[in-house]
């Protein structure tokens, strides 16, 4: 079965930076196309990122652009989401979600997997 794990949220101060982790297991993450979304109480799950298994393509949401970077190292199975300049409207909760093939997906009901989620608050 496959989980994905995410660590990596905390709270960092308006400005700072935060490095999202992503860890697969029960399979390998070379055969899936990867994202990560976000999500914020009474709002729906929103795509700030998605790379195709196989590098080829980077997708990233307009608000993500410049701020986001997605990286994934398929040797360790795992994905990471950069986030620089945090504002306090980057509170929410992250996600990483994979999908079987397909190419790159903005809509959360295009994945097949979903992590439990970790949470950046942005406060001073």
């Amino acid at each position: 079965q496959v989980q994905l794990v995410e660590s990596g949220g905390g709270l960092v101060q308006p400005g700072g930076s935060v490095r999202l982790s992503c860890v697969v297991s029960g399979d390998r993450i070379s055969r899936y196309d990867m994202g990560w979304f976000r999500q914020v109480p009474g709002k729906e799950r929103e795509c700030l990122a998605s790379v195709t298994q196989d590098f080829e393509y980077t997708y990233y949401s307009d608000f993500g652009k410049g701020r986001f970077t997605f990286s994934r190292d398929n040797a360790k199975d795992t994905v990471l989401l950069e986030i620089t300049s945090l504002r306090l409207e980057d509170t929410a909760a992250y996600y990483c979600a994979a999908k079987l093939g397909g190419g790159i997906a903005v809509g959360n009901t295009q994945y097949d997997y979903w992590g439990q989620g970790t949470q950046v608050t942005v406060s001073s």
